[in-house]
């Protein structure tokens, strides 16, 4: 699990430093910023899948009476919290004991970036967990929707440097303000205003009601598929 982020942290730092680029868009250390980029977007897919999965995954649990679908989502979203919590600890902490980076630590943000992608992970992580259960091919199309959002969510640049007229469609993309909210803990000066956190949870509810709405309707089916 420590690998994937880790691998893709060293792999971007790579291309940047082949590219003759000595300084990120913030800080002075390409890896701890496209980390701060990489690690919320890792929670809202990781929470997001396992979540997603969470009916397929336990069905064999399900059998059993005193089981239910809400024990098998809380079980699957709370161990990949808690693992990408661990996760980022670790990589964060390394990187800021390797090199200075010239950053300081505000938790409370660190935590609400967190919370943020985290929510949004098990909203629509649950909204799928009906629709993969559903329909088979639901798993396979959503991947392919997703792909273009680890280029689209703030991980290697900052919104502020594109031209004004693309900055407020790229904040349509809610991994935008958490991948934002996480860099703000971090670097001294940088606040990112647009920032909204109610936009990011009331997302994460929507979808979140939506799923419960039908899983709770049509469980006891897809129990059967």
């Amino acid at each position: 699990m420590v690998a994937e982020p880790v691998l893709g942290i060293l792999f971007i730092t790579g291309i940047f430093a082949a590219l003759g680029l000595r300084t990120p868009q913030l800080g002075t250390n390409f890896a701890f910023f496209f980390a701060t980029g990489i690690l919320p977007f890792t929670m809202y897919t990781d929470v997001s899948g396992k979540t997603s999965q969470s009916i397929n995954f336990s069905k064999a649990l399900l059998s059993y009476p005193r089981v239910t679908y809400v024990d098998a989502l809380v079980a699957r979203s709370a161990l990949a919290l808690l693992t990408q919590l661990l996760i980022g600890f670790l990589i964060l902490y390394t990187i800021r004991a390797i090199y200075d980076t010239r950053t300081i630590v505000q938790i409370e943000l660190v935590l609400l970036s967190y919370s943020m992608a985290a929510a949004l992970g098990l909203g629509i992580g649950i909204f799928n967990c009906f629709l993969v259960s559903q329909f088979q091919i639901w798993g396979q199309v959503w991947s392919i929707l997703n792909r273009p959002l680890f280029f689209l969510s703030g991980i290697f640049i900052i919104p502020e440097s594109l031209p004004d007229q693309y900055q407020d469609w790229f904040l349509w993309n809610p991994l935008i303000h958490t991948t934002a909210q996480m860099r703000s803990a971090f670097y001294v000066g940088y606040d990112a205003p647009y920032v909204n956190p109610t936009y990011v949870f009331g997302l994460a509810l929507s979808f979140g009601l939506l799923g419960t709405i039908f899983l709770h309707r049509y469980h006891r089916d897809l129990l059967e598929k």
